[in-house]
């Protein structure tokens, strides 16, 4: 069996929303939005005594059929917040995942009440003001790109990283959708400052470039952060998922 047996969601999905119960913990996979995120194997997640629940944000894997220019960062961002109003969640540890640090630091911003804690795994993170694009330099040239061709409102998907398996790779290229480019131009609002509860940092050693390495070192120097580091490319839920797995639990049981 591999992680796609069990894989909680095709559509690449960059948030999650973990409830703490006593000692027990609801896993709700909730918001898609662009690249292989931080969504686990559902056999992984009820092995440590969790349930899951999946759902999808705006234009992406099964509401695909709705992308249009005019989505952006608040529409990602309102999509986590609808799902915590209207399922009443609170005590959320909330994970992000790449572009879906962006989203996780808006929703934390706008619903600090309802978060616990806060996990980016080798997610961006953003200073108040700042889009995608201000903080991922290398993505400028493809959004220029895009723009200037096809639809001009929308960009194709990241590759994966190289070291994923030619099986997984066609599994996951099958269900990979653009992008509205709005999505990476929008600059992030913060109504309440910086988040002053507990954040934490996962950086994947493998990732070329060195795309994350400012929010690494951030996570090491600034107070209220914790800083960990897996072996692993950019996206570790496909390419070592257990390792991953072990690691948030270790992050959350602390």
């Amino acid at each position: 069996m591999t992680w796609r047996d069990v894989y909680m969601h095709p559509e690449n999905i960059s948030i999650a929303l973990a409830l703490q119960h006593d000692s027990k913990s609801t896993f709700d996979e909730r918001v898609a939005s662009q690249k292989n995120s931080a969504c686990l194997p559902r056999r992984m997640v009820r092995g440590m005594g969790m349930e899951e629940n999946a759902s999808v944000g705006a234009c992406l894997g099964e509401r695909e059929h709705f992308a249009n220019p005019s989505i952006d960062l608040e529409t990602h961002i309102q999509d986590v917040l609808n799902v915590i109003k209207y399922d009443d969640l609170s005590d959320i540890i909330l994970l992000g995942h790449s572009y879906g640090g962006m989203v996780a630091t808006g929703v934390v911003d706008r619903a600090p009440d309802r978060i616990a804690q806060l996990i980016y795994v080798d997610a961006f993170v953003p200073r108040d003001g700042e889009s995608m694009l201000d903080i991922n330099e290398p993505l400028r040239g493809r959004v220029r790109e895009a723009a200037n061709s096809g639809e001009g409102w929308r960009m194709p998907p990241m590759r994966l990283p190289p070291d994923t398996s030619p099986a997984d790779t066609a599994w996951c290229d099958a269900r990979l959708v653009d992008m509205p480019i709005k999505c990476v131009e929008t600059k992030l609002k913060l109504q309440h400052g910086e988040p002053s509860l507990p954040r934490s940092y996962i950086y994947c050693t493998r990732t070329p470039y060195g795309v994350f390495d400012a929010f690494a070192r951030r996570a090491k120097s600034e107070p209220g952060w914790r800083h960990f580091e897996i072996d692993a490319s950019h996206s570790p839920n496909v390419t070592a998922p257990e390792a991953l797995m072990a690691l948030l639990h270790e992050i959350v049981a602390a």
